[in-house]
């Protein structure tokens, strides 16, 4: 009979509620977890590292440590992303190997180990140092569908990965597309070549998972991963309880209890009303994935994103992109990074009106090899656009890597209070600073929300009329001034200037951002202000956010900005970096010219189209 692995407290709310679970959620119910009889509990990995500090507020160590305490009976489990960890890009090998060896320390007995391109050179570390820990090492095949991606190319790589001393192997379909009989002869064909215990990762996404784990049932698969049905179904696992049933009386029983299944659903089931959550659905664009192949966290982040930029008119745009994209790209399965490398540079194609005018610095590491082999070959012209004269490296990607603990340990020594401390920084420097920085009580005062668009107040004092504009008043105030005598007006808010010359916005706020119109009661005289008119007209660009995100004007945290206001910047040259949709995207010059400001907050999140810097043209 299969075994069965709960996903319910990392990769189910990660798929349906954007990992928000929180530990104070999770501690009321694991005891009676622990009693059901599961293979293990998957509780870490994932997005659930960062998330924990960047969203939460909460040290995922610590989270894993009062699990550990209450789960006595059953293996807890993580998710890891080969030598990217639980980041999104690759480390050193000191760094994957200090991280897997505190993971076991601090709780973890299973590690589930994967490579986005199913390359095993970027798995090998990460399976060694489980092995030295004494973790159970599930290595994994990521299972998607390609013309390279046949049935001998999953044996080929599970083969490789059994010789590396993997003690049971994953197939891992992300994406919903292991349809039922092709499980059943894919795990078939595994157990008779393998020898090693299989297990099975499906997301229901268009609705054949459950399908799949009765033929792999049949077959012989050894384990299969549900959720509470609270958080089962759309992009998230099969329910438990409607696997426990279809296998009751039969030889594949689990002989799991319905009822106590039943009993931690309800609370699940009064979490998800109380927090707000949405239960996991399937939608048409789920039930097409066999075109475009999205796993359906993918597509609630594409949602997400689009929403944002007030552009989810054009998600079947971005959706018909994706293939295109993807087999340019050697057509690399789509789950973490890969997805968010493809997905995003998807977006930006559709967005920017020009495919590949803008290219995340993610998407040219990955085309330059920095992320592995890609299963096929990139396509030739486009190689070449994207890299130049830049030449794609052949090697292990994590051999160009210098060790970085001891910098990473150094730099954060007195924020750190232990080494998975330290671990958290070397992994997301920026946010793992934040995180520390508040914890110690020495975070920045949060930012006071703008007012609502459209919102005003008026006053009278010192001669000035006052009130709360929005960037659309500017923009009308802009065209009422060329109607007028009125050749300048100044607005100020918070330190910040806004300066408009008979028509022309000199400098520009946030979008969204409340000024306050500051208007000389004289100011429709021209000679007050002679100097003002006789001042030469400069010619500015503003170089304005492509995407939702958060700003950072620094590549990490203690190095120093991309540019500072008054440097003179090539066309090309990158002035900062938006981290969105988990990338981090460069942002570059569209011209040469001097910096004249630079309008958004290091570590802020900016809007689509928010004006990030002015530059004066040379």
């Amino acid at each position: 009979m299969p075994r069965v692995t709960d996903t319910t407290l990392r990769d189910a709310h990660q798929s349906l509620w954007a990992t928000r679970m929180k530990t104070e959620d999770m501690l009321p119910i694991v005891e009676k977890l622990d009693k059901v009889g599961y293979y293990s509990l998957e509780v870490w990995g994932g997005a659930t590292f960062d998330v924990c500090m960047r969203y939460l507020n909460e040290d995922p160590w610590e989270r894993l440590r009062l699990l550990k305490e209450r789960v006595k009976n059953t293996p807890l489990q993580m998710l890891l992303r080969g030598q990217s960890l639980v980041g999104y890009a690759h480390y050193p090998d000191d760094v994957v190997e200090a991280f897997v060896e505190r993971s076991v320390a601090n709780g973890i007995d299973i590690i589930r180990i994967f490579d986005a391109l199913n390359d095993i050179r970027n798995m090998t570390v990460a399976m060694q140092a489980a092995k030295r820990a004494g973790a159970h090492v599930q290595a994994t095949v990521v299972y998607t569908l390609s013309p390279v991606h046949t049935t001998e190319h999953y044996i080929e790589r599970a083969e490789q990965l059994a010789e590396l001393g993997a003690d049971s192997l994953c197939i891992k379909d992300m994406a919903g597309l292991l349809a039922p009989y092709k499980a059943e002869e894919l795990v078939g064909r595994l157990k008779e070549r393998i020898g090693l215990p299989i297990h099975l990762h499906c997301h229901y996404i268009g609705g054949m998972a459950v399908g799949a784990y009765l033929k792999a049932a049949e077959a012989g698969v050894d384990v299969i991963d549900t959720a509470s049905v609270p958080m089962a179904f759309g992009a998230s696992q099969p329910p438990v309880e409607t696997v426990v049933r279809a296998l009751k009386g039969t030889p594949y029983d689990t002989g799991l209890s319905i009822r106590l299944l039943f009993e931690i659903a309800e609370y699940f089931e009064e979490l998800r009303r109380r927090r707000g959550f949405e239960r996991g659905v399937t939608r048409i664009h789920d039930m097409r994935v066999f075109d475009h192949q999205v796993p359906g966290g993918m597509i609630s982040n594409l949602v997400s994103q689009l929403s944002e930029q007030k552009a989810l008119n054009r998600l079947e745009e971005v959706l018909a992109e994706i293939p295109s994209v993807r087999a340019e790209l050697g057509y690399p399965p789509l789950v973490t990074p890969t997805s968010q490398i493809v997905g995003t540079q998807a977006v930006l194609n559709v967005l920017s009106g020009e495919r590949y005018k803008l290219v995340p610095a993610q998407v040219k590491d990955y085309v330059a090899g920095l992320y592995g082999s890609p299963p096929a070959p990139i396509d030739k012209e486009l190689a070449k656009k994207i890299l130049g004269d830049r030449q794609p490296i052949t090697v292990r990607p994590a051999d160009l890597l210098e060790p970085r603990l001891e910098k990473m340990r150094e730099e954060i020594r007195d924020l750190a209070r232990s080494e998975e401390d330290v671990l958290s920084y070397a992994l997301f420097p920026q946010v793992a600073k934040k995180f520390f920085e508040e914890r110690s009580g020495n975070g920045s005062a949060p930012v006071a929300p703008a007012p609502a668009a459209g919102s005003k107040t008026s006053s009278q004092a010192g001669g000035k009329e006052e009130r709360k504009v929005n960037l659309e008043e500017i923009r009308e105030l802009i065209r009422l001034l060329d109607e007028t005598d009125i050749t300048e007006f100044s607005l100020e808010s918070q330190g910040v200037r806004v300066a408009i010359k008979k028509g022309k916005l000199i400098e520009q706020p946030s979008a969204g951002t409340a000024l306050t119109v500051q208007a000389p009661a004289a100011a429709a005289e021209p000679a007050a202000r002679p100097a003002a008119i006789e001042e030469p007209a400069v010619e500015t660009v503003t170089v304005v956010a492509p995407m939702v995100g958060t700003f950072y004007r620094t590549p990490a945290p203690d190095a120093p900005p991309f540019v500072e206001k008054g440097d003179v910047v090539s066309e090309g040259q990158v002035l900062c970096i938006i981290e969105a949709m988990k990338l981090m995207n460069e942002i570059e010059a569209d011209t040469a010219g001097e910096i004249i400001d630079i309008l958004a907050e290091n570590g802020q999140p900016v809007e689509y189209g928010q004006p990030l810097f002015v530059i004066a043209k040379k």
